[in-house]
């Protein structure tokens, strides 16, 4: 399913490499004359730091090597298109460019001008002299570059020798060839040579990694079938979808993110907005354009709302894999397969989900990142509890209950930090109302009779007027909120006795605020339940109302009477 899916989406991106070719950063090209001497060096790296990025250039795919020497075809590494020692001894060079030129002679003879004029070039003895002199100082970045990559142009011609027709032609012509062992392939279910090796998928490691791959001589091998021969896959299907995987996994493709340890990628049957928005629904905005995902989400609620943008009927698929590192191989963490309009539904009530008053400074949609940092210690990336990115992911995209370490990592941090923020009561809410099917309303909601929801809002309200009695101190009830949330018996009788000594000293300065905490306390004391008293435990869930009651009663503290008679309450 997920190679069909992937295959699909090759054929219908006219803009990707055909069979045979593949795209690949280059920073260095060698310009040649006719006659194979050479004009000059030339770097093709552009910004500078971490915004360093060589030009990406159309070239004969690469091909697969550890410890042998394989010579890729009209661009390599300096030492095979060169022969120029960087770190192998010369015995082992000597091997290395040769295998590249055999490589540019197995051709055969194909009229064009740049390739002859290669073929001049490397009959040189002496091309590091020749290339240091046309330009030292790239020439020595190159020599220092590990990441170099050389290939060849004809002066005077717009583009690399190996774009010239007569090149792609040969090359698509042998990428086809009828050699080798035929099957039905198992991604096209039509008859094709059948690959034992699939090309690397790259953005996992220096290499590139596997996401289809055998151990050779494993002693597993069904039927006496070796590698992947015992899952048939054709050269024209392997090649579709991992240049279309390496496409959603390039570093500036749009339709990538991170959620967590998990690499994300995600693609339509067909064209669609939701491909292009996707990233800006959960991702951080850009420092150029801060709104770009508040107007995603907007337009995503508009179009579930009034049915635009969703297709009349369920033939648009749409599709999103997780993928994660493991060794030589990828991991498949996940792969949903939805309609673009129940996929939109999803990731709607998902916002729909975490609705809940915030600061005026805060965002009104949060990227999923800083929702996930709200559950780590210390707020770093490296602390978020491992899968967990992954499994809330899942449960957004398929319309799931959320995974039940999601509660219980907020809950270790609100009790460790003694903070409850907005990432953390959206994350709450979210996961109640979906979960244990609470129905808490965006705002406060005094109705509400939830014990723990009524405890903590309590104990919000004994908080503020401890604030306003005593002023600003380092010794509030909020030290309490572990044992308050957790255990309320133990806590709550002796906070209610304090809290006549706090109204009694508000008095004597704001008469008219020790009527109000009076009348306010003695409402949500009068809603907890007399005859059981405070309770003795209150289980997870339980704890999740606590804090929800808290975070909403200390908003409403906040909240003018303008702001109040505006949401109807």
């Amino acid at each position: 399913m997920i190679l069909q899916a992937l295959k699909e989406y090759y054929d219908r991106k006219e803009d990707l490499p055909r069979q045979g070719f593949e795209e690949k950063e280059i920073p260095y090209i060698v310009v040649l004359d006719k006659n194979g001497n050479v004009v000059n060096l030339e770097s093709t790296y552009e910004g500078t730091g971490k915004e360093k990025r060589a030009k990406l250039f159309l070239l004969p795919k690469s091909v697969k090597r550890a410890s042998g020497v394989a010579a890729n075809l009209l661009w390599d590494n300096p030492e095979y298109a060169l022969g120029i020692k960087i770190k192998s001894d010369k015995e082992r060079i000597s091997k290395m460019h040769g295998a590249f030129i055999e490589k540019i002679n197995s051709l055969g003879d194909i009229d064009d001008k740049g390739l002859n004029a290669l073929k001049l070039f490397l009959k040189n003895t002496d091309k590091e002299e020749l290339l240091n002199k046309s330009n030292v100082e790239i020439f020595k970045e190159l020599k220092e570059d590990k990441k170099a990559y050389i290939t060849f142009k004809l002066a005077g011609e717009d583009d690399i020798i190996s774009k010239t027709p007569n090149i792609m032609r040969t090359v698509g012509d042998l990428a086809n060839s009828d050699e080798g062992e035929k099957s039905v392939c198992l991604i096209t279910g039509e008859r094709d040579t059948i690959v034992p090796i699939h090309n690397n998928i790259k953005g996992f490691n220096a290499t590139g990694a596997n996401i289809v791959s055998f151990q050779i001589n494993s002693g597993y091998d069904s039927y006496g079938k070796e590698q992947g021969h015992n899952a048939p896959c054709g050269e024209r299907g392997m090649f579709a979808y991992t240049t279309a995987l390496n496409s959603l996994l390039a570093k500036d493709s749009a339709q990538r993110m991170l959620a967590g340890d998990a690499t994300m990628v995600f693609w339509a049957s067909k064209p669609d907005k939701l491909e292009s928005n996707f990233a800006s629904l959960f991702s951080i905005a850009p420092k150029d354009n801060p709104d770009v995902g508040i107007n995603a989400v907007r337009a995503l609620f508009k179009s579930v709302e009034s049915g635009t943008g969703v297709p009349a009927s369920d033939d648009k698929k749409f599709y999103v894999l997780g993928l994660s590192p493991n060794k030589a191989r990828i991991s498949v963490r996940f792969f949903i397969k939805d309609t673009v309009a129940g996929m939109s539904t999803n990731i709607a009530r998902y916002f729909e989900d975490l609705k809940v008053d915030r600061p005026a400074f805060e965002n009104e949609f949060l990227p999923l990142f800083k929702l996930l940092l709200s559950t780590a210690a210390f707020g770093k990336s490296e602390n978020i509890a491992p899968h967990l990115a992954g499994d809330f992911m899942m449960s957004v995209l398929r319309g799931l209950p959320y995974p039940n370490t999601l509660l219980q990592a907020l809950i270790i941090r609100i009790k460790a930090e003694q903070k409850i923020n907005y990432p953390r009561a959206a994350l709450i809410k979210a996961y109640l109302n979906r979960n244990e099917k609470e129905g808490i309303k965006v705002s406060l909601d005094i109705e509400n009779a939830n014990q723990g929801y009524v405890l903590g809002r309590l104990f919000a309200a004994l908080e503020k007027l401890q604030e306003e009695a005593h002023g600003s101190t380092n010794s509030t009830i909020i030290r309490y909120y572990g044992s308050a949330s957790s255990t309320p018996v133990t806590v709550f009788a002796n906070l209610m006795r304090l809290h006549q000594h706090h109204l009694s000293k508000l008095g004597k300065e704001k008469p008219g605020r020790e009527i109000y905490f009076g009348k306010l306390i003695g409402e949500i004391h009068s809603r907890l339940d007399n005859k059981t008293g405070y309770p003795a435990h209150l289980p997870l869930a339980e704890q999740g109302m606590f804090a929800i009651g808290y975070y909403q009663q200390r908003q409403d503290f906040f909240k003018t009477k303008e702001e109040k008679a505006n949401k109807g309450e």
